[in-house]
């Protein structure tokens, strides 16, 4: 995992995926679409390949894993998130989708889950159809997490040979779209006024 410091302006956006092989192509682009964030003014922190082998989750378990406590500390602090997984048989990997599992640890907070947070999917993946169902699983996992995918998703076609510089180069295009939307929403004021409300509900709630 890679933190980098974080300042009290500038917002935090949360990387979470790659697979088990350091340096996969979904870890690279996740790393990639990072660095485009902070250079728009956001700081950073990845949870990537080792750190997503966590245990099956189950509640109460992520108070004995270091690494669980720190991605729950990041996500409670974050304004977005990125989430990056390899196409695993027309839906995520099952690792990544541990990872967001933890996020019931959340449930009661009064920001839950992904709430009032930007997400910014990134699929890789062999063939055209298994980027297109992946895709579309990430982001209804966000929604079902409360949180707002941006308009712009990554899918990157894996087996599609890449052009000139590499397959790098290719995605940056689509990656600086999707990034971009991810710091233009965690540097609104859009995250704060969805905080106020919530606490407004959240008193309102117990109030009543």
């Amino acid at each position: 995992m890679k933190t980098q410091s974080t300042s009290k302006n500038r917002p935090l956006i949360v990387g979470i995926g790659g697979s088990t092989r350091p340096g996969s192509t979904s870890e690279r682009a996740m790393r990639d679409a990072l660095a485009i964030v902070e250079e728009a003014g956001c700081d950073t922190v990845a949870f990537a390949g080792p750190d997503l082998m966590l245990p099956h989750f189950e509640m109460g378990i992520a108070d004995a894993h270091p690494v669980a406590i720190r991605m729950i500390a990041a996500l409670r602090k974050a304004s977005g998130i990125i989430i990056a997984s390899p196409g695993y048989h027309g839906s995520i990997s099952g690792i990544v989708k541990n990872a967001l599992d933890y996020t019931e640890e959340m449930r009661n907070d009064a920001r839950p889950y992904f709430e009032g947070r930007v997400a910014g999917c990134i699929v890789c993946a062999n063939g055209a159809q298994a980027v297109g169902t992946t895709l579309i699983a990430m982001r209804s996992i966000v929604h079902a997490l409360r949180g707002w995918p941006t308009p712009y998703g990554v899918a990157i076609q894996t087996d599609i040979k890449p052009s000139g510089a590499g397959q790098s180069a290719d995605w940056m295009p689509g990656l600086r779209i999707m990034a971009e939307q991810v710091a233009a929403f965690a540097l609104s004021d859009v995250p704060a006024k969805l905080r106020a409300q919530r606490n407004d509900d959240v008193i309102i709630s117990r109030a009543s």
